[in-house]
């Protein structure tokens, strides 16, 4: 297992406090604030502890502040319901005193039942297209000097965009896009750990699916990003160490906000998961010359 991969494992399997109380540590991406897949992949591994032979399903979460990634993050599980087939948790993630992401997971006892899906989209096989690290490192000149060494470094999980963006001159394209996933290494069996990782992953990129059409990005002076709420569904089980096809696309922008949708397929055709989040995208106000 690579050294970046084993790091990213590190960072979800949280510190227990007590039965109900864990700690993470903060990952530095290069952006300002906490990247919310870490938030969210560590949120679910802390639901995790408190059920044994289920797995999750689906999770729904709201970032409600930034988080501070010099900080490690507090975790607390609330045990709301154990039936017969379901259990349901809320986990609430807090820095300084603060709350700054709730997240409500719903797990399930392992079930037979009815089976259909949509099919999975046409997309250029992952073996030809180069990874997003490789063109920041061809492009690294045109990275702001203070975010080079973070956004060129090697990377837990590898992205191949089908059709890439230039994010610091953006075009105006359809809000729709592909991009090709996995984690750099082989990893446990542990399907958990799967789910988990692939909830850290599944916040790359969605966001700016609604940007699409209006020719911005997040790299851009003047605007204003951030994740509002993160929903994960998943359906069949799956390995985040071989390849994954992330199909996305935006429905509607209003309001200052984008809604975002993904479905997560493997290369046998499985649709294994599917995402949805609004994110907040708008123009700082300016300033009165």
């Amino acid at each position: 297992m690579s050294d970046v991969l084993q790091q990213l494992i590190d960072v979800l399997k949280l510190e227990q406090i007590d039965d109900s109380h864990f700690q993470g540590a903060s990952e530095d991406l290069g952006f300002p604030n906490v990247f919310g897949g870490q938030v969210c992949g560590q949120a679910m591994m802390a639901a995790y502890q408190s059920v044994e032979d289920r797995i999750a399903h689906s999770m729904h979460g709201y970032f409600l502040r930034a988080g501070d990634p010099n900080l490690p993050i507090q975790y607390e599980v609330q045990s709301l319901r154990d039936g017969g087939s379901f259990s349901a948790r809320r986990v609430i993630a807090r820095q300084h005193d603060k709350e700054i992401f709730t997240l409500n997971a719903s797990f399930q006892v392992p079930e037979i039942g009815f089976e259909h899906q949509i099919d999975m989209p046409a997309s250029t096989e992952p073996d030809v297209l180069l990874s997003e690290l490789d063109m920041r490192r061809r492009f690294k000149h045109l990275i702001p000097e203070k975010l080079r060494d973070q956004f060129t470094r090697d990377r837990p999980i590898e992205i191949r965009p089908v059709n890439p963006v230039n994010y610091s001159n953006p075009d105006v394209r359809a809000p729709y896009k592909q991009n090709w996933f996995r984690a750099v290494g082989e990893l446990p069996d542990d399907l958990y750990l799967h789910q988990c990782i692939l909830t850290y992953a599944s916040d790359f990129g969605l966001l700016g699916t609604s940007m699409l059409p209006h020719g911005v990005s997040f790299a851009q002076k003047g605007m204003q990003v951030a994740s509002i709420d993160h929903a994960l569904w998943f359906h069949r089980p799956f390995r985040v160490d071989d390849w994954l096809l992330y199909d996305m696309d935006s429905p509607s922008a209003s309001n200052g906000r984008g809604f975002n949708r993904g479905n997560i397929f493997n290369q046998k055709g499985e649709l294994v998961a599917s995402v949805c989040q609004e994110a907040l995208i708008r123009k700082k106000p300016q300033k009165p010359a």
